[in-house]
């Protein structure tokens, strides 16, 4: 049986298990998969669990995304761009570190024309520089950060040049904001800055459970929303696909799962 994990501090709200193991039972696979939250120094057992084939691959959530690198022997071309890393596995006795989340990001907004558009992000954590990388990708004009701490929002320009830089809850005119900080994560969690002024604009948050006070707020003034749902389950079939040479069903069933 083949052994998966997903690794991240916290990792009690994370379904990755819950929609592996439903499409490993739909392919038939021998695998599971489950989840573990770990310190940061225990990334390297883990990377070494992959070299001694006790794992055969692992994903990776906030906030190890860029700290498991220097671990790998090998980057895909995006994880190298982003110097991200959201899935790792072992091909031609190398550890491969890869990026699903730039594809995860976009197949959630290929309903959405952002060709030649302007993009708020809130936040600069891990997942933010593929956030950036597919906005850059659909042809996005701007793309603004906008992050408590500047230094963070520094480290995104020196991948990104174009980014440009506002201060936290300054208000900058966009066509999509995106919140990628996890205040959302519990139910009463609120971002404390003016969003009233985004009117037409549409409202997109990273998390997938539960539905957030931003979203909650965008749909107050008649905007547009996006949970993080999509992109969760299309970077994970992205994961899926390089881990077992399939590519699994996306459907309302599956959505359902998140819920």
């Amino acid at each position: 049986m083949k052994n998966f994990l997903v690794i991240g501090n916290p990792i009690q709200h994370s379904l990755s298990p819950k929609l592996h193991n439903f499409w490993i039972n739909q392919n038939n696979i021998d695998a599971h998969y489950e989840k573990k939250q770990i310190e940061e120094n225990e990334i390297s057992k883990v990377i070494q669990e992959i070299k001694d084939d006790k794992l055969s691959g692992i994903n990776i959530t906030v906030p190890y995304k860029k700290s498991v690198i220097p671990f790998l022997e090998k980057l895909s071309e995006t994880a190298k761009i982003t110097q991200s890393v959201n899935t790792v596995y072992k091909k031609d006795n190398k550890i491969v570190g890869d990026n699903t989340d730039v594809a995860g990001f976009i197949k959630s907004l290929e309903d959405i024309n952002l060709k030649g558009k302007s993009v708020l992000v809130l936040g600069a954590g891990g997942v933010v520089s593929s956030i950036i990388h597919g906005c850059y990708l659909l042809g996005v004009k701007n793309v603004f950060v906008s992050n408590r701490t500047q230094s963070k929002v520094d480290e995104l320009i020196a991948l990104f040049p174009e980014v440009k830089k506002i201060n936290w809850g300054d208000n900058v005119l966009c066509d999509l904001i995106i919140n990628s900080t996890s205040v959302g994560l519990k139910k009463d969690d609120k971002l404390n800055i003016d969003l009233s002024s985004y009117k037409t604009t549409i409202f997109y948050d990273v998390i997938y459970s539960p539905r957030t006070n931003f979203l909650a707020q965008g749909e107050s003034m008649g905007n547009k929303t996006i949970d993080g749902k999509k992109m969760f389950v299309y970077q994970a079939q992205e994961a899926f696909k390089i881990w077992h040479n399939i590519s699994p069903t996306v459907n309302q069933e599956v959505m359902e799962l998140l819920i």
